[in-house]
């Protein structure tokens, strides 16, 4: 059987996926064609339902319910793993400030947008591009501000610019829970044999690639944006830990809290029939 499987390729999604669509484990006759795009595009491509399994920020997720349900294994949840606010001068700005400034975003079904609009739900001069592009945003006088996600995380004081909120230690502070940053979902028109054989692919996939860690494979180096080693380790080691293996009841917990929040931010109620867990 052969299945389309789309993730970014950031460090932590080719660790997760490599020994699995690289068949260094044994796939039991699963075929993937994986996908490889930035996480915005995975996410419009889920709320058409494109791809069988899927890479997806929570918002996008909340959003295709009617197509996809969460695998249990793959997901990017943790704590101290939240997008930055960051700005190109190091002077501290008050909430109004923040409100009336102009803000990169790297998407609209982000879960960094979510999170800003968490935060600051006055601020609408957003402007949406790509999540690489936020730091030159900044330096070439484009926006005021800038949330950065991924790598950039890593990178963005070496280039003179400046933290203004931790968004996710925002979350943490009110929540009291991990922050639930992407998740791997299946299509709905699969199995639930098959979905529940899937996630177990998956888990075997970190596992994989957990047992050789700290080696680099050349798959990650491949897809990887930033060169450095040390920078892909930080990356992984940010956004790949146990809940990425299993979310568990923590886990799941903090995905319906998100949920909660997605739907009070968009003025809307639950459905009942949405089922967010495989």
């Amino acid at each position: 059987m052969k299945l389309t499987l789309g993730f970014s390729p950031c460090p932590n999604d080719t660790f997760i996926f490599d020994a699995l669509v690289n068949k260094k484990i044994d796939t039991e006759g699963f075929e993937f064609d994986a996908v490889l795009a930035d996480v915005e595009t995975l996410n419009q491509w889920a709320l058409e339902g494109k791809l069988d399994v899927t890479k997806l920020s929570f918002p996008a997720f909340f959003k295709s319910l009617e197509h996809y349900t969460l695998l249990n294994a793959g997901s990017a949840l943790g704590k101290g793993v939240g997008p930055l606010l960051i700005s190109d001068t190091p002077q501290e700005m008050t909430d109004e400030e923040i409100n009336q400034a102009s803000v990169a975003l790297p998407g609209i079904n982000t879960t960094a947008n979510l999170l800003f609009s968490f935060a600051y739900p006055e601020a609408k001069d957003k402007n949406f591009m790509l999540f690489s592009a936020i730091e030159d945003a900044l330096l070439n006088k484009e926006t005021d501000l800038g949330v950065i996600i991924h790598e950039n995380r890593f990178t963005y004081q070496q280039k003179g610019l400046y933290k203004v909120k931790d968004l996710g230690a925002y979350w943490e502070q009110k929540m009291e829970l991990p922050l639930p940053l992407g998740g791997i979902a299946i299509n709905q028109s699969i199995k639930r044999s098959v979905a529940l054989k899937i996630n177990e692919l998956i888990r075997k996939s970190l596992e994989f690639s957990f047992s050789n860690y700290p080696l680099i494979d050349g798959y990650v180096k491949k897809h990887s944006q930033e060169l450095s080693e040390e920078v892909m380790r930080q990356h992984i080691d940010l956004y790949v830990n146990n809940y990425s293996l299993d979310l568990g009841e923590e886990g799941r917990l903090a995905v319906e809290n998100l949920h909660q929040l997605f739907l009070e931010l968009n003025n809307q109620e639950a459905d009942d029939e949405d089922v967010l867990f495989l």
